[in-house]
């Protein structure tokens, strides 16, 4: 059995933490070689002295004179020249990108440019660049490997069917409908954060719960799902499944449709990108179907969530599109943390912002993908300003 040594950048955050939680679970597979974080020094240091770890990185340059007082021994890399460095590191098989926003673009890059597998957790690497990653990735030969429950769940279904695109006619992605799934739309205007931040499922950071709550969350997972399978988007679709066990789906044109389940935990997803071709014991919990009760399905409420429309135009259209449809959404939804916006207005905003743009063929360019992002930003916040 080989051991993965793994990079994790993001290893603060939800999934990093997990991951951490499959390391200790899988000591004989997986070797944490190094972590990086955007600004929890404290976790950090506690993280690499617990793994003993020899390479850290921090986004944050300010926060670079404290990691290393605390960890002489180490070294210390900064910002995104510094996760570009730890991905490329000679000793490492795999990185895990779990970052937040762009700031895991350069670097998933560095790691396929330096061959090695990526694991990936951050949407918006493939929602902004997914065919320059799943391009440079085929031509490095390397593995993609998705570590959202839902992707994970598609990659699972698919392997070892020996399986045509042709032969797929949808992939089903399961979302959970967050807190609002039961309300009527005009009660939705009056949302305070407090209750967009309650996920009835999942344990998560603030902005993905908040993405789930508006499932903007979905309609990234709905674009990544385009470029990770190589799907039109018109066969990627979403179904509403409370209980979240089943996390996701595969129909083929036979109308068979294979679906994988397991409890709500991250661990799982991410122990089998890691141990991947490898399927390896552990002691997570496995489901209990006597005690599981019944599942349920539901159509989403399209009315309700205009981001599942949004993402469905953002990836048919492609180019810098879903670039825009991700930066509007992160600028809306820091508004509606801030007080400055309701609850709706996130969706009005980023529509508003796609209809303002005009779409561009990336050309292989992370240049143009980057500033799209950037034009999406400052549009959004116009569009912020124009609400008073």
């Amino acid at each position: 059995m080989d051991k993965k040594r793994v990079v994790i950048l993001g290893s603060t955050g939800s999934i990093g933490t997990s991951a951490l939680k499959v390391a200790r679970d899988l000591p004989n597979r997986m070797e944490v070689v190094a972590l990086a974080a955007a600004n929890s020094v404290d976790s950090l240091i506690e993280q690499t002295q617990e793994f003993q770890v020899k390479h850290v990185g921090i986004y944050n340059k300010d926060k670079s004179l404290a990691l290393q007082s605390a960890l002489p021994d180490v070294s210390i890399v900064t910002g995104e020249e510094g996760l570009c460095a730890l991905a490329q590191l000679p000793e490492a098989d795999m990185v895990l990108i779990s970052i937040i926003g762009t700031a895991g673009l350069k670097p998933a890059l560095a790691a396929i440019e330096a061959g090695k597998d990526l694991a990936i957790a951050s949407k918006e690497i493939l929602v902004m660049a997914g065919d320059i990653i799943m391009t440079a990735a085929k031509k490095a030969g390397v593995n993609i490997l998705p570590v959202d429950s839902e992707h994970n769940a598609i990659f699972q279904c698919l392997e070892g069917q020996h399986v045509k695109n042709k032969e797929i006619s949808r992939l089903i992605l399961t979302a959970s409908g967050g807190p609002f799934r039961t309300w009527n739309a005009q009660d939705l205007h009056s949302v305070t954060l407090e209750q967009a931040l309650k996920h009835p499922t999942w344990s998560m950071g603030q902005k993905i719960t908040i993405d789930s709550a508006t499932m903007f969350n979905k309609g990234l997972e709905m674009i990544e799902a385009r470029w990770l399978f190589d799907i039109p988007m018109d066969r990627v679709d979403v179904v509403v499944h409370p209980q979240s066990i089943v996390h996701s789906m595969v129909e083929f044109i036979d109308g068979s449709i294979l679906a994988q389940m397991s409890n709500s935990d991250m661990c799982f997803p991410i122990q089998y990108a890691i141990t991947y071709p490898d399927r390896v014991e552990n002691s997570l919990k496995p489901l209990d179907f006597g005690s599981l009760g019944s599942l349920s399905f539901e159509s989403p409420k399209h009315e309700m969530f205009p981001a599942l429309r949004l993402a469905r135009k953002a990836g048919t259209i492609g180019g810098t599109m879903p670039a825009v449809y991700n930066a509007a959404n992160e600028i809306a939804v820091e508004a509606f943390v801030q007080g400055e916006i309701r609850f709706t207005d996130i969706a009005d905003i980023v529509e508003k912002t796609m209809s303002q743009h005009q779409q561009q063929d990336t050309q292989g360019n992370l240049d143009i993908v980057i500033e799209a992002d950037q034009w999406a930003r400052i549009e959004a916040a116009n569009q912020i300003n124009r609400l008073g």
